[in-house]
């Protein structure tokens, strides 16, 4: 007979929003996690029947890590999701709303490696950190500090690389961005380089960044320190807290002649407000697909 385990947390949350932050994999990475020393760099998911959930989950000092994965059997919206581990293990989540909070109940059958308790207590911490984390956003005092993104491209890495930063070609995939988009400078490890654009008006605005590190054909680190308003560089201020000090990476590795990328934006500063992290998930998308479709041409 299967032993099932369950843990229980109530979030001082509305459905809606409890929904959006334990599905959205750009809040997961945020909060799927037992403990401070563990973490969670990246996270996808496909949330429909058939779908799949993904997330990597890694000590941070890179001692050990896994890959937990599951394929979607129900999904309603608000109310339950129910899905299936790689061992086959089943999983069920039911969300009930208690009006200005939200309950979440979580199920799931035991393996028989470690003792049940042990499991409890570690699925139990997971949605502790999800309830401090959701509570956190909903209070406007915790935002995203890092978002994720990837791509596989069907090129080598060093055509990825080539395209990705050559000054022609740069244009093209981040016109997504901003039609006008272009830059300035030299993509040397240590050299300043500037991030330019321009509004509707035709006002050229943009940031000022250093490249933290540039490993060809392997790792790219922009490091963003400041932000171009009407031709002038500003590197202190309220408007670009979030900005300074954050890093834009970009990570490729190659494998049977393709090539992953990816991508992560981590701010030091408060994270990113949703509205910002609402348009980097529609448009990073999009222009890294315009980059695979420029690399495979």
């Amino acid at each position: 007979m299967k032993t099932i385990i369950t843990v229980k947390a109530t979030i001082g949350v509305p459905t809606e929003k409890v929904w959006d932050l334990w599905n959205n994999a750009q809040h997961i990475v945020n909060w799927n996690y037992a403990s401070d020393d563990w973490h969670c760099p990246k996270a996808e998911n496909d949330l429909r029947v058939g779908g799949k959930l993904k997330a990597r989950m890694e000590a941070r000092d890179g001692s050990f890590g896994f890959d937990f994965e599951g394929t979607y059997d129900e999904v309603k919206p608000n109310e339950r999701i129910a899905y299936t581990i790689g061992d086959g293990r089943k999983v069920t989540l039911d969300f009930k709303s208690n009006g200005v909070s939200t309950t979440i109940t979580e199920a799931f059958e035991a393996e028989g490696t470690n003792p049940v308790e042990m499991q409890r207590q570690g699925w139990q911490a997971i949605l502790d950190n999800f309830k401090k984390y959701a509570e956190k956003v909903a209070a406007n005092t915790e935002k995203p500090e890092k978002l994720h993104y990837e791509i596989t491209i069907g090129a080598n890495s060093e055509k990825v690389y080539a395209v990705m930063l050559a000054d022609k070609t740069y244009r093209e995939w981040t016109k997504i961005f901003n039609p006008a988009s272009r830059f300035e400078g030299s993509w040397d490890k240590g050299s300043k380089i500037v991030f330019l654009g321009s509004d509707e008006q035709g006002k050229e605005g943009g940031m000022v960044s250093r490249i933290k590190e540039n490993i060809p054909n392997r790792f790219v680190s922009i490091e963003h320190i400041g932000m171009i308003e009407d031709g002038k560089e500003i590197t202190s201020g309220p408007e670009i807290d979030p900005w300074k000090g954050g890093l834009e990476n970009y990570t490729l590795s190659e494998q049977n002649g393709n090539t992953l990328l990816v991508v992560e934006l981590k701010f030091k500063t408060g994270g990113m407000d949703e509205q910002m992290v609402a348009y980097f998930a529609d448009a990073w998308p999009k222009a890294l697909n315009k980059l695979k479709e420029i690399c495979e041409q």
